[in-house]
């Protein structure tokens, strides 16, 4: 029961551990000490290594680690046209711990450039990999959920309903951007659904945007809309997150608000959903899953701690899972990046990749090796 098309029994969502040639690297570029052309021979070099890395370890997929990035989704949103980079009064609260307070804001028209630094990052691990190169973005949700309250001047968009019509269009150009740029395996980061699962967010969601309560509907659509691009022969994934900076989380709640919505009619390929901790609920909502070519990757390894799962305990949740989703519907990967931001979780890179390992042995004991 192998497949030959992402995702993949074995997967992962994204993000590696910066090495510390690139600490290194992107700490002296900020004091100006190396150019940014000396920035990329060393991110490169050290991207090539990473690509190598997960093809020994039997992946059939291999991403660039985000290496060139700060943060899984800022790094992006600051690429669009439209958006500018901004300091906050306060970062992201997470459990017991802060992020930097960056952000954007809209202070024009979105769109999608043709010159967006990262077709150029997915040309380069398009170049190196031997196996089927991944491009994660943020998904179209985030751009929304995360603006400050006063984010959209209505200058710019008087209403709503604009702002959303081109952030679905600008992610079809996207799509259809990295589809030509050779991309045919491409993730959609998405906190929003998790969020939008947890009555605390939901909380302030209401206290910040009067139409809080139609989101659901409102990010189904502009997701369709970006997926309206895809062509046939192009996989589009999400990845479904409940908040992963230095080893923590900032939602809780299981998919159960979402997951018709989200597994039956929202037109992705594919969906990386969290199992790892009691956080993500159980595994009733996978009764939505649709029959067919639709897959689940459960992530029911963890990449916030270097504890290495037993096989058996892996396999027994597998099991659980089959009880409300076929098996040949089913993956597995870890349940989140390595390092979401620069900073990564708090394990060590061999651990980091003893769970890799671990997830590739088990999904060829499971469904079967190729």
């Amino acid at each position: 029961m192998q497949r030959t098309k992402p995702p993949f029994r074995a997967d992962h969502v994204g993000s590696i551990l910066r090495s510390e040639a690139i600490k290194t690297a992107r700490t002296k570029r900020e004091k100006g000490e190396i150019t940014v052309a000396q920035l990329k021979e060393v991110e490169d070099r050290e991207i090539e290594k990473i690509v190598r890395k997960q093809e020994e370890v039997g992946l059939k997929l291999a991403t660039d680690g985000e290496y060139r990035r700060s943060w899984w989704h800022l790094d992006f949103f600051w690429g669009l046209d439209g958006v500018e980079k901004i300091t906050l009064p306060h970062g992201i609260q997470f459990h017991g711990v802060e992020t930097r307070p960056e952000g954007y804001k809209i202070t024009g028209k979105l769109d999608f450039p043709a010159d967006h630094p990262m077709l150029e990052h997915f040309r380069y691990l398009k170049s190196v990999a031997r196996v089927m190169p991944k491009m994660c973005i943020p998904a179209p949700p985030v751009m929304h959920f995360r603006l400050p309250k006063d984010g959209i001047p209505k200058a710019v968009y008087p209403d709503l309903d604009g702002y959303f019509a081109d952030l679905g269009n600008a992610y079809a150009k996207a799509v259809k951007a990295f589809y030509d740029a050779g991309c045919r395996y491409l993730q959609f980061d998405d906190t929003v659904w998790a969020y939008l699962c947890s009555p605390s967010e939901m909380q302030a969601a209401r206290d910040r945007m009067p139409m809080a309560d139609n989101l659901p509907q409102i990010y189904q659509d502009v997701i369709n809309t970006a997926l309206k691009a895809k062509p046939a022969d192009m996989t589009i994934t999400t990845h479904v997150c409940r908040g992963n900076f230095k080893s923590t989380w900032v939602a809780e709640g299981g998919y159960e608000p979402v997951a018709e919505r989200l597994l039956g009619a929202v037109n992705y390929d594919g969906y990386f959903l969290e199992y790892d901790t009691d956080r993500a609920g159980g595994f009733e909502p996978l009764r939505f899953l649709p029959k067919g070519d639709k897959a689940v990757v459960l992530g029911l390894i963890t990449s916030k701690s270097g504890t290495l799962e037993k096989k058996d305990d892996v396999k027994r949740r597998i099991d659980e899972a089959t009880k409300f989703a076929p098996l040949e519907q089913l993956c597995l990967s870890p349940q989140c990046g390595f390092a979401s931001t620069e900073e990564g979780n708090i394990l060590a890179e061999d651990e980091q990749w003893a769970k890799f390992r671990m997830i590739v042995e088990t999904a060829g004991e499971v469904w079967g090796k190729s």
